[in-house]
């Protein structure tokens, strides 16, 4: 997110997966009271910002909105815990070449408003999404259908208004053919960018954004903006995640400390992360209730190489200012040893990821640094900026990341705050950054090119920092077109070795879920992607 969640860019600095599959979710909690007697219509509310955009499953690239979009929509497939693919609304997804797809729905799926759910459904938004006109942040998701291109054309007038590649072929099905053979085109598609939408939408989309009809566990109640968004369970519902709770009050919060202070008096149920100030005590405080562990995210320091500051700037530069940051140190003290230094930019858990990819560019010496950044040319101004959202607890590592770049190459270093999440994401959608920022992203599905593709390619949704490289291009091209997945994964991961030469990010540390859950819900687990299993929370009486 994708903000992320997708892709989903992350808000948050404290937030893998069990053993729990990321759709099903509904294993037992060794550490909740499992004598406690259950409300099966009971409702809890959980930790969040305020989306970005309107709820449009296309429309959404950052953790706020993905985790509501995902609970009012479900796609064709999930994956589990192991990174297999689960079939969700789809009875199955074939293909012979890598190139064309047949996809065959599991009837009787309705979406919340009655109406069915059809391979139409399906056919008519991903067609929608795509137009540019329709200004959907995530349509460069499906740019590797036939016809995208005559759609959403890099220059000139679009030639269609649909993809060719899509066609209905019954009630139930219908074929995908790409432009190119992919061989993680099936990985793709838990995404929630591969959402169906009703036809209801489209009289209206705008109003659909804020009142979402979906075809997921839950069906959507209400959205008081930056306060909160309740959604209620979809009984009708007909995928393997059915909701074991009545369902779920999102309420928005602009300070972690203030959700934490909540959570312990009984006034929020389920936390996504916890502010750096409550690190140090909040296994004492929760006790059993407290979430320790891994899950599919890396934090970054991205470039905005729009800037004049960055134009043109030589590699060893950004190498030099990488290697100038004490991530032992900082992940130890601040953090309070909830992040493990990055030593690549592909997430752990997610398939492809490999150690050390980076090579020394973030191991921590300050003698290579000064070299490094006088050999490149010297940072221009001797000064940088790392813009953040205020909201999300990232003030006090900035700081101290900060601190660590002027001690060792005295280069002067500040912190960008922004508001919240919203604003520090539409500054950089508007090409607002200074100089850096905080970049969190989390898996949208759990193989290698997310995090490469996605971030790094010149004309992908979550480059948004200008970067842009032929070579790596062209390396990304020729793993895509491999004949399987294994070989496009070491492919993948030959790119990844080839990022330090052109350092279009500095990778900090990957991310664990640091969160905690009231005394009146249990079954709380949390998925490859850090937000919880809603599906499985169970609420006590």
């Amino acid at each position: 997110m994708r903000g992320a969640k997708s892709a989903k860019w992350v808000a948050i600095a404290a937030v893998v997966a069990l053993s729990a599959t990321a759709c099903g979710g509904g294993s037992s909690d060794s550490g909740n009271d499992s004598k406690a007697a259950i409300d099966p219509n009971g409702k809890f509310s959980i930790e969040v910002g305020e989306p970005q955009n309107p709820l449009q499953p296309a429309n959404t690239m950052e953790s706020n909105g993905s985790i509501v979009t995902k609970a009012l929509f479900t796609g064709l497939v999930d994956y589990d815990a192991s990174g297999k693919i689960v079939m969700m609304n789809a009875q199955s997804v074939d293909s012979k070449d890598n190139k064309t797809f047949t996809v065959k729905l599991k009837p009787g799926w309705k979406f919340h408003d009655g109406t069915p759910v059809t391979a139409e459904s399906y056919v008519k938004a991903w067609n929608w999404a795509a137009v540019p006109a329709n200004k959907q942040t995530n349509s460069f998701w499906f740019s590797d259908i036939k016809g995208y291109s005559d759609v959403a054309p890099e220059k000139g007038k679009a030639k269609a208004t649909e993809m060719s590649g899509l066609k209905v072929v019954d009630d139930n099905t219908f074929t995908i053919t790409l432009n190119n053979e992919l061989p993680y085109f099936v990985y793709k598609l838990g995404y929630e960018v591969f959402s169906p939408l009703p036809e209801s939408f489209y009289k209206d989309p705008k109003a659909a954004g804020e009142k979402p009809v979906g075809n997921g566990p839950y069906k959507f109640v209400s959205w008081n903006h930056k306060k909160s968004i309740e959604v209620a369970r979809y009984d009708d519902y007909q995928g393997p995640n059915k909701a074991k709770n009545g369902g779920v009050v999102f309420k928005n919060y602009t300070n972690l400390e203030t959700a934490y202070e909540d959570l312990k008096s009984g006034n929020v149920d389920v936390l996504r992360q916890l502010a750096p100030k409550d690190l140090p005590v909040y296994k004492t405080d929760l006790g059993d209730r407290a979430v320790d562990q891994s899950y599919s995210a890396i934090q970054s320091i991205a470039v905005a190489y729009y800037t004049k500051q960055w134009k043109n700037i030589d590699p060893k530069v950004i190498q030099g200012l990488s290697m100038a940051i004490d991530r032992n140190t900082i992940t130890k003290t601040v953090l309070q040893g909830t992040r493990e230094p990055a030593t690549g930019w592909v997430a752990k858990g997610v398939l492809g990821y490999q150690p050390n990819a980076a090579g020394d560019v973030t191991t921590y010496n300050p003698t290579k640094a000064k070299a490094l950044i006088k050999e490149g040319g010297g940072v221009p101004g001797n000064k940088i900026s790392i813009q953040f959202n205020a909201d999300g607890g990232h003030k006090e590592w900035v700081e101290a990341v900060c601190n660590s770049i002027t001690k060792a190459v005295g280069v002067a270093c500040t912190g960008d705050s922004k508001a919240d999440f919203q604003a520090d994401l539409n500054a950089r959608d508007a090409h607002e950054v200074k100089s850096l920022y905080r970049s969190g992203w989390v898996l949208d599905y759990p193989f290698i090119a997310n995090f490469i593709r996605d971030l790094f390619g010149t004309h992908s949704d979550g480059n948004q920092g200008g970067f842009s490289s032929k070579e790596i291009d062209t390396l990304i091209a020729k793993a895509d077109a491999a004949p399987s997945l294994e070989e496009s994964e070491k492919l993948y991961q030959q790119v990844e070795k080839a990022l330090p030469n052109y350092m279009p990010s500095i990778p900090l540390w990957y991310y664990k879920v640091n969160a905690g859950y009231s005394e009146k819900v249990s079954g709380v687990k949390y998925a490859q992607d850090g937000d919880p299993i809603l599906t499985g929370v169970q609420v006590k009486k």
